[in-house]
């Protein structure tokens, strides 16, 4: 039992919690948004990230790399759910190919829950719908790259450590995103202006030589 008036271990725990770990909650849920494609998901995301940050909290170190391990906890999770949600999708096939019928309420209730969430549609306005439509097109790995270094700041070496690969992957990884997302966006570019155009090339003009009349 602590004494009068000195904080107990749970209680600096506590504090230490809410001072690093609670302001990085925006850009985790930004992290998990990108990575799930959906408010709901995101926001589901980040609750456990941060019950299970909680309950891991004496494997931090206080003063050190809070939004990195943050993510990575998040990053973590969300693949566990890919796959348990593959494996699920995997066995309810197996099941509609020999019971169609034991499936069919699973397929409305399905489909019911795919319908578009219109928050997410604004929070997805934040940025520019073209450059998120591209950056959500690219494949996971380099997705997620290009997301902690240009959306996160994150350094490479701290990107490696969340996706648990080298800094040279890191780097590799980068250069490929964004070499990806230049050429789906380089039409959108040059007519927002952000980039000029090819030159155009100057018609040649008509022969005026007599003979050729």
């Amino acid at each position: 039992m602590s004494e009068p008036g000195v904080p107990s271990t749970t209680e600096g725990a506590e504090a230490a919690f809410e001072r690093e770990a609670l302001p990085e909650m925006e850009a985790v849920f930004g992290f998990a948004l990108r990575l799930s494609g959906g408010r709901d998901q995101a926001q589901d995301l980040v609750q456990e990230t941060y019950l299970r940050a909680w309950r891991s909290w004496d494997r931090y170190t206080p003063g050190t790399r809070i939004r990195s391990w943050l993510f990575t906890i998040c990053r973590n999770l969300f693949y566990r759910r890919e796959q348990r949600s593959r494996r699920h999708h995997e066995i309810v096939k197996q099941i509609a190919e020999e019971e169609p019928a034991s499936v069919a309420m699973d397929a409305v209730v399905y489909r019911a829950t795919r319908s578009h969430d219109p928050q997410g549609a604004f929070w997805d306005r934040i940025l520019d719908v073209e450059v998120l439509r591209a950056l959500d097109a690219l494949p996971p790995p380099f997705r997620e790259a290009l997301i902690l270094a240009d959306l996160e700041s994150l350094p490479y070496d701290e990107i490696a450590t969340v996706l648990d690969v080298a800094v040279g992957t890191v780097k590799s990884r980068i250069f490929r995103a964004r070499r990806m997302m230049q050429e789906q966006l380089y039409d959108y570019a040059i007519s927002r202006g952000i980039i000029p155009g090819p030159t155009p090339r100057t018609s040649t003009p008509p022969s005026t030589d007599p003979e050729s009349a």
